[in-house]
């Protein structure tokens, strides 16, 4: 499919903010109706219902820090249903002059699937409608439609085989396009690696409507799309995914393990040295903090280790025992189970969910959060991790969780794809804190807490770049200037995320969007002529 679409500029889209509303909404409208593209709410005196459109907007908003009323709202949000739709959308969004803003499951840390921070008039593409899964069985792959969500896709795996699961995230409702987008790292990826790296072909529609597999769209920017950031290189209308073999059964356990801070100190230092070296089989995480829900009734810093063992439970527990005795993992804190029921267990949605629960992309509560991240190539001392414990100590809402590498990531390349966070880095840092609606009064506080938090963990991280995970994005990192955007201004942010895989993201984007179509607050700039040309020189 190639479609013939007017070349704006960015200048020319920055003075177009100024054309009246409804104008806007008129000639989408008509263009998606033109193309028979009906499901669609407005943000209008058009719109006879303004309930619905808000609560088609907000109900794919997991971070309710972006659901507020003073934010900027999209004008239209579009539901397409097929491919032909979704590139017809993206088409009648650039004849209209309109921002678009791409939405899969709705989790984006700093809102960017929901929320234009510019000013300027802008559309939601919600892919919530293109959620098939077609397993191959024959072939180990799967087809995976870009709207569905990970427990979808876990499900439909699970339906087809027992043999097969699928290396990424733990939380369903995520949605598997931004997640596969930004690298996706989960369980199985000390064994199998990254949701991204077990992409094998993909359907992309570009800037121009056109409809790309991996031969057409190319090698530089297949690489991109996998791990370089999501909204940034078209739409993934569908990804074919290498499934990985799994055993019948598999053990999980949950143990806490609280004390005084420098028993819990004790406790962490001892899973830093142990987990990144287990072998590949075992995936075992640490979260650390003073309000965590497994220590709900019991006030003080501890630390829950999550761990999920790819075989039976004497084989779990013997290794365990042999590697952190520390831990004290008993026979009953062991539980044997089947790939599908350990998603389910550490999904986080309740005992007294089923595993077709995972299904329902609106099971999770939603909660108001702010979120940052580091990497760490040496361990952190034991003044780092009580300085961790000490702020922690401060604030009940805030928590960390420490998630391990090594494995198949300490084998993978730095450059494989844009994903750089590989050999040498033993585990990754999620800085968290999470409140309620009745506590929004104080969001300011939460957030400088979180920020200060940052700050003080500088010396015990990894450095030059200070480096951070694309799928927990942090506008605190940096933020582009979209009227003049520079590839030296994304450089600030960009080689945090990807580090020497920078550049060629931007090679990449200049080739597939040049007019930086898709775009977020701190998506990869493409070059200008003027930069390319002094590139070449």
């Amino acid at each position: 499919m190639s479609v013939s679409v007017p070349s704006l500029t960015y200048e020319d889209e920055h003075e177009d903010h100024d054309h009246d509303q409804e104008e806007h909404i008129n000639v989408f409208t008509s263009c998606l109706t033109h193309f028979g593209v009906h499901n669609f709410s407005t943000l209008s005196s058009l719109n006879n219902d303004s309930s619905v459109y808000y609560q088609l907007l907000n109900i794919s908003i997991h971070n309710l820090r972006f659901s507020g009323s003073l934010l900027p709202k999209p004008v239209v949000i579009v539901f397409p249903e097929k491919k032909e739709q979704l590139a017809n959308t993206v088409i009648c969004a650039r004849q209209s002059g309109l921002q678009i803003r791409v939405r899969c499951g709705g989790h984006s840390y700093e809102g960017a699937s929901s929320v234009a921070m510019n000013g300027g008039q802008f559309v939601v593409i919600d892919l919530t409608r293109l959620d098939r899964v077609s397993v191959d069985v024959s072939s180990g792959t799967a087809w995976v439609e870009g709207g569905a969500t990970l427990g979808q896709t876990y499900c439909a795996i699970a339906e087809s085989t027992s043999v097969y699961g699928f290396s990424a995230g733990s939380c369903p409702t995520v949605g598997v396009g931004g997640h596969i987008s930004g690298g996706g790292f989960g369980l199985l990826s000390r064994k199998y690696g990254l949701a991204a790296d077990n992409v094998v072909d993909a359907v992309l529609v570009t800037a121009d409507g056109e409809l790309l597999n991996r031969a057409a769209m190319g090698e530089d920017v297949f690489w991109a799309i996998r791990g370089g950031g999501g909204g940034v290189w078209g739409i993934v209308y569908a990804w074919n995914i290498k499934l990985s073999s799994i055993p019948d059964t598999v053990t999980c356990f949950i143990v806490s393990r609280s004390g005084t801070k420098e028993q819990v100190v004790d406790m962490v230092n001892k899973w830093q040295h142990v987990a990144p070296t287990l072998p590949d089989d075992f995936y075992v995480s640490s979260f650390v903090g003073t309000g965590l829900p497994e220590q709900e009734n019991k006030p003080g810093l501890s630390a829950t280790f999550k761990g999920l063992c790819l075989g039976p439970k004497a084989k779990a527990i013997l290794i365990m025992n042999q590697n952190f005795p520390e831990l004290k993992i008993m026979k009953n804190d062991g539980k044997e189970m089947s790939w599908i029921e350990s998603v389910l267990f550490f999904s986080g949605i309740g005992d007294e969910n089923s595993v077709s629960d995972l299904k329902n992309r609106l099971l999770q509560d939603k909660i108001y959060y702010k979120a940052k991240s580091d990497y760490v190539r040496e361990p952190i001392s034991r003044l780092g991790l009580t300085t961790m414990l000490d702020i922690l100590e401060k604030q009940r809402k805030g928590y960390v969780i420490l998630d391990p590498y090594g494995g198949m990531m300490e084998t993978i390349s730095s450059d494989s794809i844009p994903f750089p966070h590989r050999k040498g880095n033993l585990f990754t840092i999620q800085y968290l804190v999470e409140w309620k609606e009745t506590d929004n009064d104080k969001a300011d506080d939460y957030i400088a807490w979180i920020r200060g938090f940052h700050g003080s963990m500088t010396p015990y991280v990894t450095q030059d770049p200070r480096a951070a995970y694309v799928n927990y994005m942090d506008v605190d990192l940096g933020v582009m200037n979209w009227v003049k955007p520079k590839v030296e201004l994304g450089r600030e942010c960009g080689e945090k995320y990807f580090g020497n895989n920078y550049d060629r993201l931007v090679k990449a984007k200049t080739e597939i969007d040049p007019f930086n179509v898709f775009r977020h607050q701190q998506s990869i700039p493409p070059m200008s002529l003027e930069y390319k040309n002094q590139k070449e020189k």
